[in-house]
């Protein structure tokens, strides 16, 4: 008898033993349950990235790590014996031009001129000629969260603060979030910039990018992972792909990060451009860090996932200046109607009532102060009921007038879902918006301890169907640094969120803008069945 054969004849045999076993260990020898739902259960691992905060010498970075208590979702997660959470930082990478950190605007100018001598093939890897330039990461952490339900923070000073990558295991990985606030009183990159540390993910959409000449947008890869990733960029204006030859294949090496300057990636200008980051290998957290040279700076998180329908939420009601920007990625043009949900219900701006965006191109509409002292939330809806075709979309959004200005963005966000959260929220100036622009649904905020004390507390609100409302964050009671703030639907339909964190410098209404969505602490896991057919010749 051959070799093949007999191994079969074997592997059949322990099968049979198995599904034995299986049969006699089931209560009452029962069969399977069949169609049974699949359980949702906490995940037991997360990884989240945070960028190099500026290079400013002035810049004061504070970061934020925080898991919701177990009584907040749905269990704890994992049976690891020591939970970890922590923040390590990562390897930054200085490759060409094309992926340098931020400069001066002297330096900008000679790294373009450099990049203009560049060999004209053009095909040159932003990673391989980083391995000289490559910054080790430190072994020690930056920021390590001990226990579920208490924020912990850890601040850094100066343009020398590198991106963070983290993993969060056990009990502490469902709903891990981390924020960084960094200030930047003066100079070119001025402002309250904030993002929530993004998870790492293959496909992100960044409308309201630019390539105007006093803009400096730079979008940050990071990889978290212990293998090499490598990223694709496309840039879209508002005639569609600007020429690149330079966007190809960035190598992103393990556990290092990689800030790439768009304007060295094509030489096409462009006020208003979407840019497309992708994965061919690998995976990465991506996020866009603008700067601009009236309005100040802030991160640009990636919009929500293309869909027919976006909610941008929390748009100030003493904006000055608000920018909407979209983008069709599909084959089919957009026919879209803009709506503003206030506080009383959903109204049609004047004079901007449809917005039409064609196919693989960037369109843009100066909204002006479309809220008029009152907060509001935008609502991108198919202009013709049944024909949904999916977008992208962000707000450039502007307080203050003249020299005291300052620029944040707002992308379309996912809905809540079950649970999302925000940290790094403050006394004075946290502000929550909270949107449902279809069914009325009610919801529990809860905010946690402070970093340094205070008690936990829990809030329920309604929101009105079409309507936006807009609270000051509530404080815990005898707070002591900063605490973070979890959403959570209770009834009703599907509810947006942001939050809205301001801290005035010097006349500057210094605000920076984060979405709230569902942090995915839990996974459905289906139930496994045996079957035999497999062995069926």
């Amino acid at each position: 008898m051959k070799r093949t054969t007999i191994s079969l004849i074997a592997v059949a045999t322990a099968l049979a033993a198995v599904t034995g076993i299986a049969s006699l260990t089931s209560p009452e020898g029962d069969a399977a349950p069949q169609n049974k739902a699949a359980a949702r259960l906490p995940v037991e691992r997360s990884s989240l990235m945070c960028p190099a905060p500026s290079t400013s010498e002035l810049a004061e970075t504070l970061y934020t790590s925080f898991t919701p208590a177990a009584g907040e979702d749905a269990g704890a997660g994992g049976d690891a014996e020591k939970p970890t959470a922590e923040l390590r930082p990562s390897a930054s990478v200085l490759a060409d031009t094309d992926a340098a950190p931020a400069k001066d605007d002297k330096d900008a100018d000679a790294d373009r001129d450099a990049d203009a001598d560049r060999d004209a093939d053009g095909e040159k890897e932003a990673g391989d000629s980083a391995a000289a330039a490559r910054k080790p990461a430190p072994d020690k952490p930056v920021v390590v969260l001990e226990a579920p339900g208490k924020p912990v923070a850890a601040d850094a000073d100066g343009g020398e603060a590198p991106a963070l990558v983290g993993t969060a295991t056990g009990a502490l990985a469902p709903g891990w979030t981390a924020q960084q606030t960094t200030t930047v009183p003066a100079g070119g990159g001025r402002g309250l910039l904030g993002v929530s540390c993004t998870a790492p993910d293959t496909d992100f959409w960044f409308p309201a990018a630019s390539l105007a000449e006093r803009r400096q947008d730079y979008v940050h890869l990071t990889n978290p992972d212990d293998t090499s990733a490598v990223a694709d960029i496309e840039l879209y204006g508002k005639d569609g792909e600007l020429k690149s030859t330079l966007s190809e294949g960035i190598t992103v090496p393990p556990g290092g990060t990689v800030p790439v300057l768009l304007s060295t990636l094509t030489a096409d200008k462009a006020d208003d451009v979407t840019v497309h980051v992708t994965t061919r290998t690998g995976r990465v957290g991506a996020v866009v860090r603008s700067a601009d040279e009236t309005d100040g700076s802030d991160w640009l998180a990636a919009s929500a996932d293309p869909a027919g329908t976006a909610v941008l939420p929390g748009i100030p009601a003493d904006a000055t200046s608000v920018q909407l920007v979209a983008f069709a990625p599909g084959q089919e043009d957009a026919d879209l109607k803009v709506q503003l949900a206030g506080p009383t219900g959903t109204i049609t701006p004047a004079g901007f009532e449809k917005l039409r965006v064609k196919s693989g191109m960037t369109a843009m509409i100066d909204l002006k102060d479309v809220t008029r002292g009152e907060a509001g939330t935008l609502v991108l809806s198919p202009a013709e009921k049944g024909r949904e075709t999916p977008v992208v979309a962000a707000l450039r959004v502007v307080r203050g007038k003249g020299e005291k200005k300052e620029v944040a963005f707002i992308p379309a966000a996912a809905p809540v879902g079950a649970r999302a959260t925000v940290a790094d929220n403050r006394d004075k100036g946290s502000f929550l918006s909270l949107t449902a622009p279809g069914k009325a649904a009610q919801v529990k905020v809860s905010v946690s301890a402070g970093t340094r004390g205070g008690t936990a507390a829990v809030k329920t609100y309604t929101v009105k169907a079409g309507t936006t409302l807009t609270i000051t964050a509530p404080v815990p009671e005898g707070l002591r640094g900063t605490f973070a703030l979890t959403v959570q639907t209770v009834s009703g339909g599907p509810v947006h969120a942001s939050r809205m964190l301001e801290v005035p410098d010097d006349g500057i209404p210094m605000f920076t803008v984060q979405n709230l969505s569902d942090d995915r602490g839990t996974v459905s896991v289906p139930v496994a069945e045996q079957d035999l057919s497999v062995l069926d010749d």
